[in-house]
């Protein structure tokens, strides 16, 4: 049974449907509430219907089968680092593009219906909102198992019938679901904040635009990811000279295992354009692609720091007054 779509409001006729970690309440979907990519310079609020998907996987899935025009998916916490599965459906999946980057604060909530704290016996949430709330849960919900799920909403349904469980997610999952807050914020760093990244489909150059496909936007940052032939000593220097040599700054290497064999990754980076240079460099791609094994380009975009002050717009600020 294909995903329902979710109105949201303002939602125009022309407006593409938006793929989003669901069900509702998600940090994702306000993501994709404040996205804009169309337009990927600015961002916007309900601008768009929203499609909700079990996993991070299914939505870029979703995008590069052709069934979905976009998704919005997190990509980097500043607690808990890179987001595997994102970065993993990245490297698998052809022809996906990133249009635009958001970040957005994080304030976790416990959800739940139990009178005390201490007579919460499970915690539910997505993998990484348990550990980035791992220090509070010690000191105050020493005794209570932490269960991992798809996303931070996906089991609030259970607190109507389990008053022993709790639910670590938005003060806004909680106002959506009707749902009474025991304690927010418990996030362990009170400067928790997500990278979300908007992906579409299609070319990532504007010399490389066919059939009216949407070009890379460009903006103020690259990513890539690359694999290297052969795992021996020096063999990433190579290709962190060629950004060196160029007076290009890394904001972000990580590597993932490629899954072909032990001891071999890809390498995703991250990379900050030149003032006045939206794209990368046609000489940089160059000298990377006589390097890599294999060298993916994920487009350049414009960042949108939402947590920084005055870094929101009066819609944006409205919907995360919501959060808290």
């Amino acid at each position: 049974m294909p995903p329902t779509v979710l109105p949201t409001a303002d939602v125009t006729v022309s407006a593409s449907p938006v793929a989003f970690l669901g069900p509702a309440g998600t940090y994702t979907e306000l993501a994709a509430l404040l996205a804009c990519p169309e337009q990927p310079h600015l961002h916007s609020q309900g601008s768009h219907p929203l499609v909700p998907y079990p996993t991070i996987s299914a939505c870029l899935e979703a995008v590069a089968a052709g069934q979905q025009p976009w998704a919005v998916v997190p990509v980097e916490n500043s607690v808990e680092g890179g987001v595997s599965m994102t970065l993993d459906a990245l490297w698998q999946l052809e022809g996906l593009s990133i249009r635009q980057a958001l970040i957005l604060p994080i304030r976790h909530a416990l959800i739940g219906r139990a009178s005390q704290l201490q007579h919460i016996e499970q915690v539910y949430s997505h993998p990484q909102a348990l550990a980035q709330c791992q220090a509070w849960l010690r000191a105050h919900l020493p005794q209570a198992t932490l269960i991992p799920t798809r996303s931070t909403t996906e089991e609030l349904d259970r607190l109507q019938q389990q008053p022993g469980a709790a639910v670590i997610a938005s003060e806004r999952a909680a106002t959506l679901y009707q749902l009474p807050v025991l304690a927010c914020p418990i996030n362990d760093h009170p400067d928790n904040c997500t990278r979300f990244w908007v992906v579409g489909r299609g070319p990532l150059s504007p010399s490389d635009r066919q059939d009216g496909a949407p070009a890379s936007p460009g903006g103020s940052h690259t990513s890539l990811a690359f694999s290297l032939p052969h795992n021996v000593p020096g063999a990433l220097l190579k290709p962190l000279q060629v950004f060196a040599e160029r007076g290009l700054n890394m904001s972000r290497i990580e590597s993932r295992p490629t899954k072909k064999s032990a001891g071999t990754y890809v390498f995703f980076v991250d990379l900050e354009n030149p003032v006045g240079q939206p794209y990368l460099d046609a000489e940089v791609i160059a000298a990377l692609e006589a390097i890599a094994e294999t060298l993916k380009l994920f487009g350049s975009y414009p960042v949108h720091d939402l947590c920084k002050q005055g870094g929101l717009s009066q819609a944006a600020g409205a919907l995360l007054s919501e959060t808290g």
